[in-house]
């Protein structure tokens, strides 16, 4: 058996999928550190040694490119791009080409995340629903997955040749759909669904989403919300 070569600290979340997704298609052998968001564990030193930002997922590289120390890299995006570049793969290699996946990579950091993060706070998590930041939220996703739709026309992902772009993207579309978050017509998005349908069949997809199922947080008890939503000042 190869030895693990990156250490993944994980959670379950669209973020967390995201980096799973990309090293069981890359074929790269990877351990899951736990990081239960619910119960506080981002927040902790060893943790925070990696995360700065106090945030999942991360990655250490046993046996980065350059032969040296392992190197830790925090922020999702980030993670995907140096995954891409360490392997060759998921990216290409022309300046066209590349600018187009870092563009829709950093469209996914920049506005899906963001935005349907806060969609599904308001609409599911808070604990007052304010009919304001829930139609500010909803109708941004709903825009989002315009743009997604339309780019998709006349492609078969979102920016040539299956890449971290889609890797980014699917997961966040995917827990909208099926969770009904903000989206609960599709008929308008049949483009967004054939693309998800395709993404879901792959066998690296099906591994990312049925290994680790146990890493689901407990319910949103007090202390879920305590280490989720409420602002916690650097010691």
């Amino acid at each position: 058996m190869v030895p693990p070569v990156i250490d993944v600290y994980y959670w379950q979340t669209p973020n967390g999928r995201k980096i799973t997704i990309a090293l069981e298609e890359l074929e790269l052998p990877y351990k899951v550190i736990p990081v239960d968001i619910g119960r506080g564990d981002q927040f902790k030193p060893e943790f925070l040694a990696i995360s700065p930002n106090n945030r999942m997922p991360a990655i250490v590289d046993h046996a980065p490119s350059d032969g040296g120390a392992p190197i830790s890299v925090f922020e999702s995006g980030a993670i995907l791009l140096y995954l891409a570049e360490k392997t060759g793969k998921l990216m290409p290699t022309d300046v066209r080409g590349k600018n187009e996946v870092v563009q829709w990579l950093m469209w996914q950091m920049g506005g899906i995340g963001p935005m349907f993060g806060q969609a599904a706070h308001f609409t599911v998590y808070a604990k007052e629903k304010l009919p304001y930041a829930i139609d500010r939220y909803v109708n941004e996703v709903k825009r989002l997955l315009g743009v997604l739709d339309t780019r998709l026309a006349d492609r078969e992902f979102v920016a040539g040749a299956y890449s971290i772009a889609d890797m980014a993207i699917y997961p966040w579309v995917r827990s909208a759909v099926e969770r009904r978050v903000s989206v609960t017509d599709t008929s308008d998005l049949p483009h967004v669904m054939r693309w998800l349908g395709a993404i879901g069949a792959r066998p690296a997809v099906e591994r990312a989403y049925t290994r680790h199922t146990n890493m689901v947080s407990a319910a949103l008890d007090d202390e879920a919300r305590k280490h989720l939503f409420e602002f916690r000042p650097r010691s």
